[in-house]
């Protein structure tokens, strides 16, 4: 199993909005790091959910339920989309502030390519960051 991150503007798409729909596309990303991120994932992978702008929070664990397909929102062939369904929420929020001061997670991309909105998650940041949210 691989580990993810995905970020979302709370406006636009919350966590709160993402538990009630159930499932969802992740589409619109038009960035090729990213794009190749969502290209690599698995059915039953698990993805942090990233409030992204507000909050700057990790708040859940979402799970890959459909591998990469077109991305409905562009006729360009470049460009994926993956459905998500949330799996679980974090007890208490990881903020960013957290991840940056913590010396087991000052390293992941979330820090160091911060404008990635699709990354990876080492094994050992997925689990700090479950025991930092109250996972266990």
């Amino acid at each position: 199993m691989n580990y993810w991150l995905i970020k979302s503007e709370p406006f636009k798409y919350s966590w709160e909005q993402f538990k009630k729909d159930k499932i969802t596309h992740w589409d619109g990303v038009r960035n090729y790091a990213a794009r190749n991120n969502l290209r690599d994932m698995k059915k039953g992978d698990l993805a942090f959910f990233y409030h992204s702008n507000e909050g700057l929070c990790i708040v859940g664990i979402a799970k890959v339920v459909k591998e990469h397909y077109q991305d409905p929102t562009t006729k360009e062939e470049a460009w994926l989309a993956v459905d998500f369904a949330p799996f679980k929420t974090l007890k208490k929020s990881v903020t960013l502030v957290q991840i940056k001061e913590d010396e087991h997670l000052k390293e992941m991309q979330l820090v160091k390519l911060s404008r990635l909105s699709v990354g990876i998650v080492k094994p050992e940041e997925f689990d700090r960051i479950c025991m930092l949210g109250g996972l266990g």
